[in-house]
Parts: structure tokens; sequence; C-alpha cells
């Protein structure tokens, strides 16, 4: 079941990305990330206030939320500056970067995630899901020379630079999410987490604004900044219940998660029309092999 979940949350972070680069299309990119967090936060008011006053509104239902100490709290707070200062440097990013080339680098994300699970929890992968690993090293290391066809230098491009360091704050948050997620409830973190993001971005863009309020940014309202929202909230659910399975793996959900390329990277030749697909193919080839590796592995 927990596989399952994962795989559902790959296709909708695919949507995720498509969603994002359309909105980020002519548009400040402090103002998108914003709203996006002040629409997740919308979509969980409902449990948010019946959790913080602790009603049953969803007792018997997957959005059932119980209340929690201020030491869980905690928890989710940090969570919440880990996704954030990611999200900023991965929404520059994908900014000012090719859907077909952010998408196969996110894909590779995973590979620190299992470093990291293997050194902290002791995870261990079978010959099948190595080779998924091993492969997605691979296509990291070809996407690099495809992408100078594009003027797009891995060691120097500033926002390579910048989606290199979003990757590395969202393995670490993988990593913690496999921490949290036997201590709280999936609900709680995804409904809660939402909100802090809300109110850390607020402060962080009043402070940035306020020195410059009479040049302000560019700015056109786009339905696809909510779409982004919804997306993520979906995805993210579908995450956290698979991770509160006994027998997940937090390295085979990262990577079967990263999956969303296949969606992300159709969408970025046909609807953004990029250029240089024919070699960005081979890439996503080696990663659906690789996924393919992954859950047999589970198996």
């Amino acid at each position: 079941m927990w596989l399952l979940l994962a795989f559902a949350s790959a296709i909708l972070l695919g949507f995720y990305d498509v969603s994002k680069k359309q909105a980020l299309k002519d548009n400040a990119v402090l103002s998108v990330l914003l709203l996006n967090t002040f629409f997740s936060t919308l979509l969980f008011s409902p449990v948010i206030v019946a959790c913080a006053g602790g009603w049953n509104w969803f007792e018997g239902t997957p959005l059932y939320c119980a209340q929690a100490n201020w030491s869980a709290h905690a928890l989710v707070i940090l969570k919440s500056a880990i996704v954030l200062s990611s999200w900023v440097f991965g929404y520059f990013a994908l900014k000012h970067l090719p859907l077909t080339i952010v998408g196969p680098i996110n894909a590779t994300r995973p590979v620190m995630v299992l470093v990291g699970a293997m050194l902290i929890y002791g995870e261990r992968l079978n010959a099948y899901q190595w080779i998924g690993v091993l492969l997605a090293i691979v296509s990291l290391f070809l996407l690099g020379r495809s992408s100078r066809k594009e003027g797009v230098d891995f060691r120097h491009d500033m926002w390579i630079l910048m989606l290199a360091a979003a990757a590395v704050l969202g393995a670490v948050s993988g990593l913690y999410d496999k921490f949290i997620s036997r201590q709280l409830e999936p609900m709680f973190v995804q409904s809660w987490y939402t909100l802090y993001q809300f109110l850390m971005m607020s402060v962080t863009v009043a402070i940035l604004r306020l020195p410059r309020r009479d040049r302000p940014s560019p700015f056109h309202w786009s339905w696809a900044i909510p779409l982004i929202s919804i997306f993520l909230s979906a995805a993210d659910l579908c995450y956290f219940f698979a991770l509160s399975h006994d027998d997940a793996m937090i390295s085979v959900v990262s990577m079967v998660r990263r999956g969303s390329v296949i969606v992300s990277f159709a969408f970025g030749a046909l609807l953004f029309r990029e250029r240089n697909l024919k070699t960005k193919i081979l890439d996503l080839v080696l990663i659906l092999i690789g996924m393919l590796f992954l859950w047999m592995g589970t198996k």
C-alpha cells in the first residue's frame, strides 16, 4: 500500500512542477511562493481550526487531527523552515531553467536520501534497488553533458547551484520526515506545517519588500498559482500516509516520488516547447528503468 501511495504522490508532484513553471512565467518568485503557502493553508484551515480547538469534526476520517503539545509543534516548525528554504532556492532555479533539466536533476535527489537513510536509519537496499540508484546517478552525469548545448554549465551556472541547494535541503527534509512520521500523525504534520510556512513566508516577504515598496515586483494573476497548492497538498498527503506504514523505506519512497519527472518532462516538451529533447530523453529512459528496478526490489 505504501508503494502505491508513493506512486500517486509522484504523479501529483509532476503536475505540481508544471503548475509552478507556468505560474512563475513573468512573475516575481517570492509573490508566487507566498500565495502558494497561503492557498495551502487555506485548504487545511478547517483541519487546523478543529485541531486547535480540540473539536472532533473529522473524527473517523483521514482528515482527523488530534491536539498535540508544543514539542510536537516545534518539530513541525523545523520541518517548515527546511522545506521553505528548499522551495526558495528551487523556485528561483525553476524560473530560469528549462523544466526538462530541472525535472531529471530533481529525480536524482533520492540518492542523497539513500546515503542518509543508510547512515542514520540503517536501511539496506537489495541488488535491484542498487541498480535503480546507479541508473539515476548515470542519468545525472549525462544530463550535465547534454545541458551544455543550452548554455547551462553545471559547474558555474548560478541557477544550477540554487537547484543543487534545493536538492540538498529537500534530501534533509526527506530524512527528517522519516523521523517525525514515527512520532506525529500525518495530518497533524501536513496541516500545521502549511500554516507555519505561510507565517514564515509572510515575514520574509515583508522584510525584503518593505525597503523596496516604491519599486513593486512584477506580478500578474494565474490560475496555475492555486493549482500549485492543490497538487502539492495532495502529493504530500499521499507521501506522509506512505511513510506512516511501519515497513515503508524512505529511500524507496523518495526515489519513486521523483518519477514525477515523467509528467514534468512531457509538459516541458509539449506545453513549453523546450529544446534539445533527443539527448534528454535518454536521461528520462534511464530514470524510468531505475523506477522499474526499485519497484522490483520491493517485491
